[in-house]
């Protein structure tokens, strides 16, 4: 077995796991950064686009944002399609805020570049990582790529999400899993076609909900609310393309077509894992908490988690031990914050779709989204929730 000794074993190479990995590096704090995945697959894997200007903002600070304030568009609106109308939502003129919107795979590309060109040490295609030893003052990394490696260190980032190990080392008498299951999916669909619209649109409809989000000049990602139990072979072409027309076309609003190259579908649901912590292992990202794609706040609330935990983890070479032992409780009231939001806006999109399901629900969702068209107390509240955290990161 080959061993080494670091400062931080980071194990996954997400948003979390290589903005972690860049600032220790910055602050001259030893680590190695291990992910299953082949460099190549992590910079093409699609995924989230929305980043809040907060986020954003934090990165610039970090010396991490260059590229993507240099090349990501802004988002300051979006449309809801109700009713068979258009309803412009200029959240920008309420908050000052904005998104930029790049794909997490730009993200990650970037994150990887300057962390392995300044030298950071980084294994991928790592297999049979265990963790050892969380609860001493000497835990280690154990794991497959070419033979059998060791690191031992002073303390375990857990960033590789939802199917990564590191969630399952939390003790399960001492940890509580919350979880929320929507009981729908969206397929998940990227087509070769420009934008219909410059921004994002939503279509609140009764066969279901719809959105369309510009992703380059010639890509535009869509999704469709499904029904539990579908697959994507229960969507061919024309049925999707049925459907989005029926959801998200309005007078003077058509969707345009083209080749359709990526069909998936995503389960909703939600999980908070707390603590987030145990012993020398801090979880960050997905590993510690899922936010379904409904308000695109998965990557934002990844970011926020990395921005906590590196600067705990400077603290604490510096000799302040309380950042990093308050560590889960600075993280949650936010991933809380926006687990609320997201359950809130998820019955506004979907339960309109009254086929199949409860009237009063439907009925509801209505008179929630005539309230959030009519009042601009509610438009203002509702925007400031949809922009995200308004700090100093």
């Amino acid at each position: 077995m080959v061993a080494r000794r670091t400062a931080v074993a980071v194990v996954g190479a997400g948003p979390a796991g290589l903005t972690v990995a860049n600032l220790l590096r910055r602050a001259g704090i030893g680590c190695v950064l291990l992910e299953a995945q082949s460099r190549a697959f992590i910079e093409q894997r699609p995924r989230a686009g929305f980043i809040e200007e907060w986020a954003v903002r934090g990165l610039e600070r970090r010396g991490l944002g260059e590229q993507l304030v240099a090349k990501a568009p802004r988002h300051e609106e979006f449309e809801f399609r109700f009713a068979g109308q258009r309803h412009v939502f200029r959240y920008g003129d309420v908050t000052g805020q904005r998104h930029f919107v790049y794909p997490q795979q730009l993200l990650v590309t970037d994150l990887v570049a300057q962390y392995t060109g300044s030298g950071g040490d980084a294994v991928f295609e790592v297999s049979d990582v265990e963790l050892h030893d969380l609860t001493s003052d000497s835990p280690a990394v154990t794991f497959r790529t070419g033979g059998e490696h060791r690191i031992d260190c002073d303390f375990v980032a857990g960033c590789d999400g939802a199917r990564g190990v590191s969630q399952g080392y939390l003790p399960a008498e001492s940890t509580v899993k919350a979880h929320h299951d929507y009981g729908i999916g969206w397929l998940a669909l990227l087509a070769e076609a420009p934008p219909s619209a410059g921004g994002v649109l939503f279509g609140i409809h009764p066969r279901g909900f719809a959105a369309h989000m510009a992703r380059t000049p010639t890509v535009t990602r869509f999704y469709l609310q499904t029904a539990p139990g579908e697959t994507v072979a229960d969507w061919p072409d024309e049925r999707v393309w049925r459907e989005l027309h029926a959801r998200l076309a309005v007078p003077g609003g058509a969707i345009i077509e083209g080749k359709l190259f990526e069909k998936r579908i995503l389960d909703m649901h939600n999980y908070v894992v707390e603590p987030m912590s145990h012993g020398r292992l801090h979880l960050a990202g997905e590993a510690a908490h899922l936010v379904a794609p409904i308000a695109a706040k998965g990557m934002n609330l990844a970011l926020h988690d990395a921005f906590l935990l590196a600067d705990a983890f400077e603290a604490y070479y510096a000799g302040d031990p309380a950042p990093l032992a308050g560590y889960s409780a600075a993280c949650l009231p936010l991933v809380w914050q926006y687990q609320e939001f997201s359950l809130w806006l998820s019955d506004v999109f979907h339960h309109t779709a009254a086929a199949g399901g409860n009237p009063f629900a439907a009925r509801i969702a209505e008179a929630r989204m005539r309230r959030l068209l009519g009042s601009p107390a509610a438009a203002a509240a509702f925007a400031e929730l949809y922009i995200g955290k308004n700090a100093d990161f």
